[in-house]
């Protein structure tokens, strides 16, 4: 496995974790890592932009959907690797709890279908496998019900 590639670097990203009302918010995603898994709308963070305001923007333009920013929920690496086990993509990305404020789930941008789940339904979906989803959607229930 080859690790260090000079000059690279891995690329931050924002994640947002909306909950509301015990469900979850998913997107399917549209493209690499994990095309077509279910996972949390996320995505890059824009030079000057806040992990918040990443959080929220990524949120509105993959789904239309409205939140508000809460509390870091943790970070994680997604690391793509080729069939020789290099490295293709490394994304840090940061877990922001959100609390939904409006608008109803249209898949746009990035995402192929957006829903609300229940946590007892994520056993049922081909999740994200860059990292723990599950993980990060106990700590975001838990979270949010200790607010």
């Amino acid at each position: 496995m080859e690790l260090l590639q000079t000059g690279k670097r891995p690329v931050v990203a924002s994640m947002a974790v909306v909950v509301r009302e015990d469900r979850l918010f998913l997107v399917r995603r549209r493209n690499q890592p994990d095309a077509g898994r279910w996972g949390f709308p996320a995505g890059k963070i824009e030079f000057g932009e806040t992990i918040d305001t990443a959080a929220i923007r990524e949120l509105a333009e993959e789904t239309g959907v409205s939140a508000t920013a809460g509390k870091i929920i943790t970070a994680v690496d997604a690391i793509d690797y080729d069939d020789k086990r290099k490295v293709q993509h490394h994304f840090v990305i940061v877990a922001v709890l959100c609390r939904w404020v409006a608008g109803d789930p249209q898949a746009n941008d990035d995402a192929t279908d957006a829903r609300w789940f229940s946590p007892a339904k994520l056993d049922d979906l081909d999740l994200a496998a860059a990292f723990d989803l599950k993980a990060i959607a106990r700590s975001a229930l838990n979270a949010s019900q200790h607010r």
